[in-house]
């Protein structure tokens, strides 16, 4: 298998930190708008299968290129969101499996956006499946752990411990310090504004998919491996819009341990306009200003020397169990920072954001995981996934409440 990676930030240099380490792949290209970049990453892994390249990756024309000068087989797309369309075009066009850590990005309904869907996350690249298909290709969208191994999860829960389920609830929760810092996000600041403040989404299986208050139902959520209780919130994700898709239950949500100053951070962005995608013109220049508060923020991935504490990302499982009592099970992937940092170089949030992307192409690589059209993990047979994650050293836990 040849790669080419897109971004080399914080995710997209942890990923090759840990592809490093393995053998399916014979060459991966490392690309990124700023060339200096990926060339500092290629140099630090010191392994003549890793190449830097620049790219443009907002032009589908560059990425095609690039795609076929490294002659990949598959295209990683490591950046945010907002750059996903032209990467999965180019790889259409380019005949190459597609992967991505989050989808497409939604559009809030006109009228009624807490009540109501408008265009939902992943809704461009589901309306193509059927053209995917047709021309033989997978686009495996959502594989990083949120979505990602929690979408796996929730499809192992169903295939092996309960006969029915009733909800399907993500729940992610750490107990990260950050030294030296009095706001300083441990992940793209870009994309947890984006997920944060947009409708949170919620699927019923009477109702479908329908909408909330950002930050509403809190509740107190008790994440294991000392990490401790945290209030959760709904916020939208990928997860609700994938799991109904392949497993049957009653209710998908996700809640996130965002904690009150962080919430307030982002209400406070909201007011000032500061959240806004749309560019402004600002002393003759262009400019976003949510980009201008993500180049304003420290670099996630430069946070590792300087943060303390676990990461956890789960699924929250309730039903009836196969044994026909009711169950409630939290099926959960934990990543200590300071064992990151020691092992990879790689803070805890972007290393498990990372290490399932080479555990999926892996098994594509194998043969273990096979398929065409535009698909979830919870498409795929999730024990050849979780023994992986074992193998590649972060196995997953599961907790009976």
């Amino acid at each position: 298998m040849r790669l080419l990676v897109v971004g080399t930030g914080g995710v997209g240099s942890a990923f090759a930190a840990i592809a490093r380490r393995r053998t399916f792949f014979e060459t991966c290209a490392l690309s990124d708008y700023d060339a200096a970049r990926s060339q500092a990453v290629v140099d630090g892994l010191d392994d003549g299968r890793f190449s830097a390249h620049r790219i443009d990756a907002s032009s589908t024309e560059d990425v095609a290129r690039l795609i076929r000068e490294s002659q990949a087989d598959a295209v990683l797309n490591a950046v945010d969101p907002l750059f996903n369309v032209p990467i999965f075009e180019a790889c259409f066009e380019s005949g190459a499996t597609y992967l991505d850590m989050a989808m497409t990005l939604s559009e809030p309904h006109p009228e009624k956006p807490f009540e109501q869907v408008g265009v939902k996350l992943g809704d461009y690249q589901f309306e193509r499946a059927d053209a995917w298909e047709e021309k033989g290709l997978l686009a495996l969208v959502g594989i990083g752990v949120e979505p990602g191994a929690a979408d796996v999860f929730a499809r192992y829960a169903a295939d092996e411990l309960f006969s029915e389920i009733d909800e399907v609830g993500v729940r992610d929760g750490a107990n990260l310090v950050v030294d030296g810092y009095d706001f300083a996000p441990t992940f793209s600041i870009w994309t947890t504004i984006e997920e944060c403040l947009n409708p949170p989404v919620i699927w019923e299986q009477d109702r479908g998919w329908f909408t909330t208050e950002p930050f509403s139902e809190p509740e107190v959520f008790d994440f294991p491996e000392g990490i401790g209780p945290v209030e959760c919130v709904n916020v939208e994700h990928e997860e609700v819009l994938l799991v109904p898709r392949w497993v049957d239950c009653k209710r998908v949500t996700f809640k996130y341990g965002l904690g009150d100053e962080f919430i307030d951070v982002l209400k406070t962005l909201h007011k000032l306009g500061l959240d806004s995608k749309e560019k402004i013109r600002v002393k003759g220049a262009e400019v976003a200003p949510r980009d201008v508060v993500a180049a304003v923020l420290p670099d996630p991935a430069t946070l590792g020397d300087r943060m303390v504490g676990k990461t956890c990302a789960g699924t929250l499982v309730t039903g009836t169990g196969t044994d026909g009592s009711l169950r409630k099970t939290y099926l959960y992937h934990v990543v200590d920072n300071e064992w990151s940092m020691r092992e990879y170089g790689s803070q805890a949030v972007v290393w498990q954001t990372a290490v399932n992307p080479v555990a999926a192409l892996e098994l594509l690589a194998s043969g273990d995981w096979s398929a065409t059209g535009v698909l979830g993990p919870e498409a795929f047979p999730p024990k050849p996934y979780l023994a992986k994650l074992e193998e590649l050293g972060s196995p997953h836990g599961i907790l009976e409440l």
